[in-house]
């Protein structure tokens, strides 16, 4: 039993000896004058995987950090902080401290070296209050959605009108163009795709005729009005 222990007490030791204890400190600013303003906060690395405490004047120590390559964050609830990228090795080398830019790969590191001991400050605070916004009725105009609301009542109202003054003949053709276009679109509501598609070309084919038929009226409604002009002179 004593040799078993031995071992133990030989691998604790040798991963202890191993170990490093990372250190830094907290610059203080403008953004954040003291621990006060700080309020609750931790050092991690790798998102918690180890961590540490701040004191009063601003440093903090992660205890036991083995060797390997860290991402250092600073979480602070009203505060922001840069990430660095650290690299403890086996050896007695102090660590090498790098920036690192969330999202990057951690591979090939940057060739910019920072110091250390680690120095960190806040870069900003943030701003969780959101001002409530008043009632602005041009805002409410500009939505989209409520100018085709007062488009399709204009319309509404206008129609009626529009329709007094029309002249009778375009008054028939539309509303001729009106009954094809509503059993055409209750023909596709109800399924009958083959049905309404025909009536959708036949109406097409109708107006290309109606339109074909006017232009070809016009030109020899005047030829004849200037012939009948030659006899009587």
């Amino acid at each position: 039993m004593h040799i078993p222990l031995a071992l133990l007490a030989l691998a604790s030791s040798c991963a202890s000896a191993l170990a490093f204890d990372l250190k830094g400190r907290i610059q203080w600013n403008e953004h954040c004058e003291g621990l006060s303003h700080l309020g609750q906060v931790q050092v991690v690395l790798d998102h918690g995987r180890l961590h540490g405490g701040v004191t009063r004047d601003g440093s903090f120590v992660i205890p036991d950090v083995p060797a390997g390559t860290y991402v250092l964050s600073v979480l602070a609830h009203d505060h922001a902080f840069e990430q660095i990228r650290v690299d403890v090795f086996e050896s007695e080398t102090l660590p090498e401290v790098r920036p690192y830019f969330p999202g990057t790969p951690l591979s090939p590191p940057s060739t910019v070296t920072l110091p250390y001991p680690i120095t960190l400050s806040a870069r900003g605070k943030y701003d969780y209050f959101i001002p409530r916004e008043s009632f602005n009725v041009l805002a409410m105009f500009k939505n989209p959605m409520m100018m085709l609301m007062l488009v399709a009542g204009g319309l509404v109202l206008l129609t009626p009108t529009m329709m007094k003054n029309m002249d009778p003949e375009i008054m028939e053709e539309f509303k001729e163009r009106h009954a094809k276009m509503s059993g055409a679109q209750s023909a596709l509501q109800s399924g009958d795709l083959m049905g309404g598609f025909s009536q959708l070309l036949s109406a097409a084919n109708e107006e290309a005729k109606g339109a074909s038929s006017g232009a070809v009226k016009g030109p020899s409604h005047q030829t004849t009005k200037q012939r009948g002009k030659g006899k009587k002179r």
